[in-house]
């Protein structure tokens, strides 16, 4: 008789929070989210944090600027599974439209977001959501980050 396969630990972090659809609730979605990667191994000023952080501003912005509904939160959700090397991030808001990656005129002082995410990112999409609105969310390999 053939011996079982040996079972293997897999360890998945989770961070999750909301915050208000507001500049100042993207700032602190941005700031904790570079000190719980820190909290997780990602510590701050690798490339690797670097870019997750700037995932996650970019979301979470485009969640309070775009995405926000009056009254209506955003939220974060990180996953973290270390013995793959990945990072999940999710940006969850209440507004139904679905963003558009495009690139704005040269002299544009914004609307470059999602090209940042799609840059930094090993893939990234849009989902729906249980109730209004969408999820963006955003996968990077930090293995290859490092």
């Amino acid at each position: 008789m053939p011996m079982p396969p040996p079972q293997v630990t897999v360890t998945v972090r989770t961070f999750a929070q909301r915050f208000s659809a507001t500049r100042r609730g993207a700032r602190l979605a941005r700031r904790l989210a570079a000190h719980q990667l820190d909290a997780w191994g990602v510590p701050h000023g690798t490339s690797a944090s670097d870019a997750a952080v700037l995932i996650v501003a970019e979301l979470s912005a485009n969640a309070a600027v775009h995405g926000r509904v009056p009254g209506r939160d955003f939220a974060l959700r990180l996953v973290h599974t270390p013995a793959a090397g990945l990072l999940r991030v999710e940006v969850s808001d209440t507004h139904p439209t679905l963003p558009a990656r495009q690139l704005p005129p040269a002299d544009s002082d914004g609307g470059r977001g999602l090209v940042l995410v799609d840059a930094l990112a090993a893939r990234w999409g849009v989902t729906e959501r249980t109730g209004p609105g969408k999820t963006v969310w955003a996968e990077m390999d930090l293995l290859a980050e490092s």
